[in-house]
């Protein structure tokens, strides 16, 4: 039995309302980067955590410490979401620092297969962050 943790992006989450259900489907039919799992073996989705963003003077600390509330529970590998695979510039440096504090734990960069190509996702979400958008302010203002 594998138990399995999966790491989302807190800007495609929060912001664009994702609920990784694309990561789950393919965690269910051993897609995608599931797919190394064997069919006879159970996996377990033991949680899923939000990215607590882009890194700042802290780097990956605080990283280590939203991973460190999934492998309390023994988990034997967290997947980064897709959107973490294409999208996120500290990828790597998140995976290098959770593979210093948790060697026991396989990290793994991607979850679930897409049809677009990585170029077009990209092209997709960065419209969907740069859509106009009201805010409170237009509230306020009575713009809105």
């Amino acid at each position: 039995m594998s138990r399995i943790g999966i790491l989302t992006c807190s800007n495609v989450t929060q912001d664009l309302g994702c609920s990784s259900i694309n990561c789950l489907a393919d965690f269910k039919k051993r897609g995608g980067e599931f797919e190394v799992y064997s069919n006879d073996e159970d996996l377990t989705l033991v949680g899923i955590i939000n990215c607590p963003g882009c890194p700042t003077l802290t780097g990956p600390d605080k990283l280590i410490k939203r991973i460190r509330a999934l492998t309390e529970f023994q988990v034997d590998a967290i997947h980064f979401t897709y959107c973490i695979k294409v999208l996120c510039p500290f990828k790597e440096k998140y995976k290098s620092a959770l593979e210093q504090t948790f060697p026991d734990i396989k990290i793994v960069v991607g979850t679930h297969k897409s049809a677009l190509t990585p170029e077009a996702f990209r092209e997709k979400i960065k419209g969907l962050f740069n859509q106009e958008q009201k805010t409170m302010v237009d509230v306020i203002l009575k713009k809105a």
